[in-house]
């Protein structure tokens, strides 16, 4: 399974520029004090008051995720993309690379980190394990 180049536009070029850099950033409700997903564009509680770009901790855990195979092959191993629950709150939806897929659990940690898929496109945040190495 290959990762399609996602393309930025105007809501989303703060989010790409800081994954680039290895900084991942999440929407902030100024009206509501609470960290949104990098998807938002409104605030559910305030929908007319503006969101802002924050830097998050990139730290998280597992809360669900899924195997999907390569067929034909044992020599590619398989993707692995979970839901993570952010240590700010939001749930964002990554890949795992560095963990084994037996190992996962709910509640597992995980730190973020990012890639630029094969071909190119936008960096994007993926999950690794809770320490580098």
């Amino acid at each position: 399974m290959s990762v399609s180049p996602l393309t930025r536009d105007e809501h989303s070029a703060e989010f790409f520029d800081a994954a680039a850099r290895g900084v991942l950033l999440l929407r902030w409700s100024t009206e509501c004090g609470g960290y949104l997903p990098p998807a938002a564009v409104i605030c559910p509680c305030a929908p007319l008051a503006p969101l802002e770009w924050r830097e998050a901790s990139g730290l998280g855990e597992v809360v669900t995720w899924t195997v999907i195979p390569v067929r034909g092959t044992d020599a590619v191993p398989p993707t692995v993309v979970a839901y993570v629950e952010l240590a700010e709150g939001p749930w964002i939806t990554v890949r795992v690379r560095g963990i084994d897929p037996a190992k996962l659990r709910a509640g597992h940690p995980v730190r973020i980190g990012f890639e630029t898929p094969e071909g190119g496109g936008e960096t994007i945040p993926i999950a690794l394990p809770p320490h580098p190495g």
